[in-house]
């Protein structure tokens, strides 16, 4: 009996690691923890260690291949973020951190309202930073995911970097199903390249302090050319003229400023449209993530916040 029982657990553990590593190429991943050690100066064998104990998420793919960006219309979009629960909760987190968020803002240039957004938008303010593995995700997509496998790769390059750097456990570290870390859930090459120690305590910590995070928001934000005393976006009636919408870098020329612009069009719930014009701040948002509907929220929950703040946002609802 307990033969028979030692060889159903291990038939059963060889079909279980069979399952997860189907779709993925034995020959690639060597190939990667040989690149991986020379490129990012780790040790082979420790890489080796990690990858060996990740494991293919389909789910994951499942879930990269329908965002909601791009399946939700704008109204469906936008009643997710913009709730009397996120903003409450929003100015709660602003004033908690008020101290922290006057000291960044006015060294970044990056108005509080936009940080916290950001941060409402990403987590819910540190309260749903996800629940997959990073190294899991980041395994699955960087081999089993084709059409951004290199992106992927070089995220999961970037992670176990990170993890020998900023002491990170990289079999416990957990995030979105694309590999995003934290209260502002950034990507692992992200978090290396933008992430600010705030307490100046010799630890950059975006998972578990607020403070480094909030820091580390504006700071990305300031490295793509935030402008303090810029706008972001401004209703404007539909447009005589065609164009192509929803484009995120601005590309028109106001004829009286010079300034370039962009112009969105949202569907509404009633099936009729709001027309935006986004101006080079809404192309900065855009930078965190490439939807032209993620930096609208952003900017809306952002105005709503500030309104709240300062104790003038009514029941009324607010302009879609």
């Amino acid at each position: 009996m307990k033969t028979k029982l030692t060889t159903f657990i291990l038939t059963a553990l060889i079909m279980s690691s069979t399952i997860s590593t189907a779709k993925v190429d034995l020959k690639t991943v060597d190939a990667f923890i040989r690149d991986t050690a020379i490129e990012k100066k780790l040790d082979a064998q420790w890489i080796r260690s990690v990858i060996s104990q990740a494991n293919h998420q389909q789910g994951i793919i499942d879930a990269m291949n329908k965002p909601a960006e791009k399946v939700l219309k704008w109204y469906e979009y936008r009643k997710i973020f913009m709730t009397d629960k996120r903003t409450a909760e929003g100015v709660a987190f602003w004033q908690k951190h008020q101290a922290v968020l006057d000291k960044v803002s006015a060294e970044s240039g990056v108005p509080a309202e936009i940080i916290v957004a950001i941060i409402g938008v990403e987590t819910f303010y540190g309260r749903i930073m996800g629940n997959h593995k990073v190294l899991d995700a980041l395994y699955t997509l960087a081999f089993d995911y084709p059409k951004r496998s290199k992106f992927f790769t070089s995220e999961l390059k970037h992670f176990l970097a990170l993890a020998q750097e900023s002491h990170i456990d990289p079999l416990a570290a957990r995030g979105s199903y694309a590999g995003a870390m934290g209260y502002g859930q950034f990507m692992p090459s992200s978090y290396r390249s933008y992430a600010v120690d705030f307490e100046n305590d010799n630890k950059i910590d975006l998972l578990n302090n607020p403070q480094d995070a909030i820091a580390s928001v504006a700071n990305y934000l300031k490295a793509h050319k935030w402008q303090s005393d810029g706008k972001v976006l401004n209703p404007i009636n539909k447009p005589e003229q065609k164009l192509k919408f929803n484009q995120l870098k601005p590309h028109l020329t106001d004829t009286k400023t010079q300034q370039k612009y962009t112009v969105l069009e949202l569907d509404l719930a009633d099936g009729s449209k709001a027309y935006w014009q986004g101006h080079h701040n809404f192309y900065v948002i855009s930078r965190y993530n490439h939807s032209h509907m993620y930096a609208s929220v952003v900017f809306q929950l952002s105005e709503a916040l500030k309104k709240a703040k300062a104790g003038t946002l009514t029941t009324t609802k607010t302009t879609e």
